[in-house]
């Protein structure tokens, strides 16, 4: 009877020692978005089972049922539209075909502009040319002197309009000429740009890098070098960069590492970071309050019409109030990543426009002036890489061509643009124009009877499809054969430049009405009646099964 006393307490105290653990993990398991998003390691098991299979002519245009009608002007469309494009496109065309054999970027993106079950076809008879040689204004003209609204945004770098940055250049390279390419050394516009950035971030110190990427590694390293503790927070969905703790799941061929990808704008994270002790920062990426807990919206993956976004500045600003007073009570490091958005929703960047202050945060793109640079700006208690009490103990972080002088040069003239009459004044009511513009071409959309809405955070946009539909991806063809350049990702992101005019928009406005209008008629939106979002993703989800057979 004693030894099964001692036997049953010894169980008992084991239990009661595990209980704190397990509901420590139980409440980071609720915190954890339920889509494959929010959990990296099934998202890659998944991704490894998806079989590769393409399909075939009849398939491409009738696989969702359309009736031979319907099919005959899908056909047609299609036939007319990459005629089109082959032919005032050639020269374009014809380099991006010579150098993607050498370019493994433009294999990739070739491969993944649309759903991959299309991708085969669609690649053997309508092409696009990754090529431009000049921009102008809001635009940009192709090898073959065709000239496009330019909707890029070139990934973020550009928000004050492309002849803005080429002044940059070209007064910056002019700037520090007479030392050209040294390296190790600082040119004297170092030290300008720091207290300028000190000033616009409201922090203490600085650190140069060669990109975003870069700057958000060495964040992170701060924060845990400072903490002693090894996990960071990132959100469902955000971006922030391509190394692999920040870029967990499909896309990165190692395990996830020390990251916690929790829920945004939910309370449930907040109870994982009040209380767990192994967190050493949280990420956040203000583009995400676009779409939160959504992934980046690619055409690639549009395989139906669910994809959803919406902006609301007062929540998200409530949100990141939150957050600041969790990580200022847990002694959590909270990293603002501005390489996107950093310079376009306000001069001040994200902190300014909702009023949060960050201890530590990054920027790239647009900073550098059109050059590549990554920045790292931060509190004393945070920026410091060695310790004086233990001269061994060191977070090291250089780089050969950190603070190079071209680079540097370039930023020194953005930075004193910033805050010319000229550029503040691109600023006066974003929020109020880029909704009103939004609203304005949703109105339009609608009057027309067309499936089709814009979503907006200020200048960067998003499209999506109000029907049912499996080809919702073409649109992005029909908005090039009408002047638009977009990205490789398709309609999932527009990025305009602050410099657009009313009448710029206008003509943008125009031709993406004209667009959807041309693929409306050529049969694509058709469906059959009854049709759901959740019915076409069980029938590719039968396809994939089927396949793997």
């Amino acid at each position: 009877m004693e030894t099964f006393s001692l036997t049953a307490l010894a169980t008992a105290a084991a239990a009661l020692a595990l209980a704190p653990r397990a509901w420590q993990r139980l409440q980071l398991s609720l915190a954890k978005h339920p889509s494959l998003a929010g959990h990296s390691r099934m998202a890659k098991r998944v991704a490894a089972l998806v079989p590769g299979y393409h399909y075939d002519e009849a398939r491409f245009f009738s696989g969702d049922g359309a009736p031979p009608a319907v099919v005959a002007r899908r056909r047609q469309g299609f036939a007319t539209l990459a005629q089109t494009l082959n032919t005032r496109h050639a020269r374009s065309i014809a380099l991006t075909r010579e150098a993607r054999e050498g370019i493994s970027d433009l294999q990739f993106t070739a491969a993944y502009r649309v759903p991959f079950q299309y991708s085969r076809y669609l690649r053997e008879h309508l092409s696009v040319g990754a090529f431009v040689q000049r921009s102008d204004g809001v635009t940009v003209t192709d090898l073959d002197g065709a000239r496009f609204y330019d909707l890029t945004g070139s990934y973020g770098v550009n928000v004050f309009g492309q002849d803005f940055y080429k002044a940059c250049i070209a007064e910056g390279s002019a700037r520090v000429a007479d030392l050209g390419p040294v390296l190790g050394s600082y040119h004297p516009v170092v030290a300008d740009n720091v207290q300028r950035l000190k000033a616009i971030s409201g922090m203490d110190e600085v650190s140069f890098h060669m990109s975003g990427t870069e700057a958000v590694m060495q964040a992170v390293r701060l924060a845990r070098y400072h903490t002693g503790k090894r996990y960071l927070v990132r959100f469902c969905g955000a971006y922030h960069g391509w190394w692999d703790d920040v870029q967990p799941g499909p896309g990165n061929p190692m395990p996830p590492g020390r990251t916690y990808t929790l829920r945004e704008m939910d309370e449930r994270t907040l109870r994982v970071l009040r209380s767990r002790r192994d967190i050493a920062c949280v990420l956040v990426n203000p583009l995400q309050a676009l779409h939160p807990n959504a992934a980046a919206p690619g055409d690639s993956s549009l395989i139906d019409s669910s994809r959803r976004a919406h902006y609301d500045r007062e929540a998200y600003t409530a949100w990141l109030q939150q957050l600041r007073q969790v990580c200022t009570e847990r002694g959590i490091a909270l990293i603002f990543d501005e390489v996107f958005m950093g310079f376009r929703l306000a001069a001040g960047g994200a902190q300014a426009y909702f009023g949060v202050q960050a201890d530590l945060v990054t920027y790239g793109k647009t900073l550098g002036g059109g050059l590549p640079v990554g920045v790292v700006c931060g509190k004393q208690a945070w920026m410091r890489r060695f310790r004086d009490d233990k001269p061994a103990d060191i977070c090291f972080a250089r780089g050969t061509f950190n603070s190079h002088p071209y680079v540097m040069g370039a930023m020194q003239v953005f930075l004193e643009k910033l805050h010319t009459p000229e550029v503040q004044a691109m600023y006066q009511d974003l929020d109020a124009t880029w909704d009103a513009r939004a609203a304005t071409l949703n109105q339009r959309l609608q009057l027309a009877g067309l499936p089709v809405r814009v979503a907006n955070l200020q200048t960067v946009w998003t499209v999506q499809y109000t029907e049912p539909s499996r080809h919702n991806w073409m649109l992005q063809f029909y908005l090039r054969a009408e002047g638009l350049a977009l990205s490789w990702v398709g309609t999932g992101r527009f990025i305009f430049s602050l410099n657009y005019t009313a009448e710029d928009f206008q003509a943008v406005s125009d031709r993406f009405l004209r667009a959807a209008e041309r693929m409306r008629d050529d049969g694509w939106w058709w469906h059959q009646p009854g049709l759901t979002n959740q019915r076409i993703r069980r029938g590719v989800l039968r396809e994939m099964f089927r396949h793997r057979r």
